[in-house]
């Protein structure tokens, strides 16, 4: 080993694996740091609540707009939904990799088990990640390594590969008895949590990005929220399901620009709307908007109610008569 203080950049998604990779790296006596990221489809709770727990310092990036050019059109396409894997993983190793050169790390590495995942973990996924990355050789994977090729800091001296794993495969019976070898105890379950695989919101993004040129990244963030309802090639609103989903889609409501559609008095759900039509909104539009929001409220059925409706300009009240929510499932997406 050299005498060199080795610098190890991880990427940590906070799961299991990360903590193991990092922790069998810091036994062999070198300097540990995390990155992790965020954007819309992912966060970095998880990853902040483990570099807390095991003392790990990290950096969390914000990378949406590289994340959405990629996504847009990824190289090696989608998996079962709107999850791009591999290239997601390429650019995070990319942009790990500049922080790498940048801060003066001696090489990557991350938490991955080869055979783990079928699209994203196999030998030639892993190899086209490392690749594309631009950092082919300084990515090191330590519960797998012994079963992958060797990697520049094990060949210059840095890492001891005796004293790596060999994981392959689906079970975590391995990581667990290590975790626990280790003193590992906190730690969350291997759930995923990327709302890129989720049917659902992936249906919401494929809409967005079909009929949308241009969406704030807050509209990102409400495809989680909601019923979202397209009127016509133009117009898009969301119903609140719940005063849950009325809180979270207020957070990502802004009075200057946004449309907010509410009955009067009456308990029922917050319409958030958006248009091509601009701020003010088509009137016949706004109308239905509100006709539907009526409908999803405790308003009296085939009786007017008042409707608020406030535009960046204006707040305006509308009587309608609620559309029943059946009539809505053709236009839900």
């Amino acid at each position: 080993m050299t005498d060199k203080r080795i610098r190890a950049l991880g990427l940590c998604s906070g799961g299991l694996d990360s903590i193991l990779a990092a922790l069998l790296l810091k036994e062999q006596g070198m300097d540990v740091e995390w990155v992790t990221f965020t954007t819309p489809f992912f966060s970095s709770e998880k990853a902040e609540k483990a570099a807390c727990i095991y003392n790990i310092p990290i950096t969390v990036l914000n990378i949406i707009k590289p994340y959405l050019k990629m996504l847009k059109n990824p190289p090696c396409g989608y998996g079962k939904h709107m999850n791009p894997c591999m290239d997601c993983h390429a650019l995070m190793f990319k942009l790990a990799g500049k922080m790498m050169e940048e801060k003066g790390f001696d090489f990557l590495f991350s938490g991955e088990v080869l055979g783990q995942r079928p699209m994203s973990q196999t030998r030639p996924s892993l190899r086209y990640v490392e690749k594309t990355s631009g950092y082919a050789g300084y990515i090191l994977r330590p519960l797998s390594a012994e079963k992958l090729p060797e990697t520049l800091p094990e060949k210059n001296g840095f890492v001891r590969r005796e004293l790596l794993m060999d994981f392959t495969g689906r079970s975590r019976k391995p990581q667990i008895e290590l975790a626990e070898k280790m003193g590992v105890n906190e730690y969350p379950g291997p759930a995923g949590g990327c709302l890129l695989t989720d049917k659902g919101y992936a249906a919401r993004l494929k809409d967005l990005f079909d009929k949308q040129d241009k969406y704030a990244e807050e509209e990102l963030h409400l495809l989680r929220y909601g019923r979202h309802i397209r009127l016509n090639e133009k117009t898009k609103i969301i119903v609140g399901r719940n005063q849950s989903d009325n809180d979270s889609m207020l957070n990502y409501y802004h009075a200057d620009v946004n449309i907010l559609i509410k009955v009067q008095t009456i308990p029922g759900p917050i319409v958030l709307f958006y248009s091509k039509a601009g701020s003010s909104g088509d009137r016949a539009d706004i109308l239905a908007a509100a006709s539907i929001c009526a409908g999803y409220s405790k308003a009296p059925r085939d009786r007017e109610v008042l409707v608020d409706v406030r535009t960046p300009d204006s707040c305006n009240t509308v009587r309608v008569i609620g559309t029943p929510p059946s009539e809505n499932s053709k236009m839900m997406i």
